[in-house]
């Protein structure tokens, strides 16, 4: 299973990005925030109100140092007939990872060995492939881009501001803690 602040298991897998089929690898993407975005199938009902989303707010996290890769247990040409058909997720320009055999979704901790799919998992990996966050859903419960950016906002904050730490709802502008003993019982 995967740990916080451990190396994110690598892989390297086939995607549909760009209109091409193109051979990935997390380690690919150093230097870069990454988010892999698992969800359970492609033709589905959530996963496109989750893919459009992002889709939609893409640029604002490629501004971030962010990659973004979705990854079902679909195949790319699932993938492509998918992008093709639907005006939705053909607005997609990130990388939509094929993992036929559930290894990745395995090595991640989503995968539903009697259904042959993933959960809803969403996992953010820093610059230097350090797994940072991340949070499972039931497949009935869709996920928030604007509080998957809000994490990332954060999870950079920290990493520049050592020694600083976001409360609740932090979000860029507002007040960090340093963590102290003249804060014990004032919070």
């Amino acid at each position: 299973m995967v740990k916080i602040n451990e190396k994110a298991p690598e892989f390297e897998a086939e995607a549909f990005h760009e209109g091409e089929i193109k051979k990935v690898k997390l380690s690919d993407y150093r230097g870069k925030w990454v988010v892999l975005v698992f969800y359970p199938a492609d033709f589905t009902f959530i996963c496109p109100t989750e893919l459009g989303e992002l889709a939609e707010n893409y640029e604002k996290f490629k501004d971030m140092n962010v990659e973004i890769l979705s990854i079902s247990t679909d195949t790319v040409f699932v993938h492509k007939a998918w992008h093709d058909s639907s005006p939705t997720i053909n607005k997609i320009k990130f990388p939509m990872v094929a993992d036929p055999t559930g290894r990745i979704c395995r090595d991640y901790g989503t995968y539903i060995e009697d259904e042959g799919i993933s959960l809803r998992g969403t996992f953010i990996i820093d610059p230097e492939g350090v797994l940072k966050a991340y949070e499972l859903h039931d497949n009935s419960i869709g996920r928030s881009s604007a509080e998957l950016m809000r994490k990332i906002q954060a999870a950079q904050f920290v990493e520049e501001h050592p020694g600083e730490v976001c409360p609740v709802n932090w979000e860029p502008g507002k007040e960090t803690l340093k963590p102290g003993l003249d804060l014990v019982g004032k919070i």
